[in-house]
């Protein structure tokens, strides 16, 4: 298993997540939670070539040690989870890299008792809670040392620059002024670019309210869109809510479903149950 003196004590900009499932729905809900986490995320849907990108193949671009950790589903094509998770800890390029094993076999202890003896440092069973795994990516890394940059970094886009903690926002060099609420509001799209939030719960991450009228998310994102002018990219998705920038498809014909609050669970038939159903 990853340890914490193998991986170093050390920060990075967005840590890099390796995400391999050969369904892509899955992969596309769980690239939405880890990238609302601040993670880059990589997705590989067999075996064979995320065993190359582990192991320093092409996909890697020659640099495997950019990838932070691996989340493998264990029935995959080509080869199996469990047998690159043996391989990875056998190896010589990354042995001690954090990996987490998805399990469509079901929650069984057998199941998990594999997994850990393969030398995963987590298993998680199919179906499962979205929220939940991104949490336990979030717990792995930190065990491991490797942490997000600091959240008041500087934020770009664009011509768009933002200092969270002075909520100073420029917008093509020229100082913009922004209401507290409505700086708080673009940072958070800026940290999140392409997943969609629906008003409720905007209303409920930025403002910190479980009740409230949501027509004050719709008046806020109409002033910000005209106070950033051009440099705007806030999508509205009829039905769904706003994004930042182009939205993420979350299946293989494009269409973008609702993405629901944390925690609540999905399926790759509709989203509502658990992912993996």
């Amino acid at each position: 298993m990853a340890s914490a003196s193998g991986a170093g004590r050390r920060r990075t900009a967005r840590p890099r997540v390796l995400v391999v499932d050969d369904d892509p729905v899955t992969r596309a809900v769980v690239r939405t939670y880890l990238e609302r986490d601040e993670l880059t995320v990589l997705e590989e849907s067999d075996g064979e070539t995320a065993l190359a990108a582990l192991s320093g193949g092409a996909d890697s671009g020659g640099d495997e040690d950019s990838i932070d950790l691996a989340v493998l589903e264990v029935c995959l094509p080509g080869r199996s989870g469990l047998d690159i998770c043996r391989e990875i800890r056998a190896g010589s390029h990354r042995p001690d890299l954090p990996i987490i094993l998805l399990s469509a076999l079901g929650s069984q202890d057998g199941h998990r008792v594999h997994g850990l003896e393969a030398g995963a440092d987590d298993c998680v069973a199919k179906p499962f809670s979205p929220r939940e795994l991104a949490l336990r990516v979030a717990a792995v890394l930190r065990r491991c040392g490797v942490s997000p940059a600091p959240a008041g970094a500087e934020l770009r886009d664009g011509g768009i620059r933002v200092w969270p903690d002075s909520q100073v926002v420029l917008v093509d060099g020229a100082r913009v002024e922004l209401t507290r609420r409505e700086c708080q509001l673009l940072i958070f799209l800026l940290r999140h670019p392409g997943a969609v939030f629906a008003r409720r719960e905007l209303l409920s991450r930025v403002w910190g309210w479980e009740y409230g009228d949501l027509s004050t998310v719709t008046v806020h994102v109409k002033r910000l869109r005209a106070k950033l002018g051009a440099q705007q990219r806030i999508t509205t998705v009829w039905g769904s809510g706003y994004c930042w920038g182009p939205v993420a498809s979350l299946g293989p014909g494009g269409s973008v479903p609702p993405i629901a609050k944390g925690g609540q669970k999905f399926s790759t038939r509709r989203l509502g149950d658990a992912v993996g159903r």
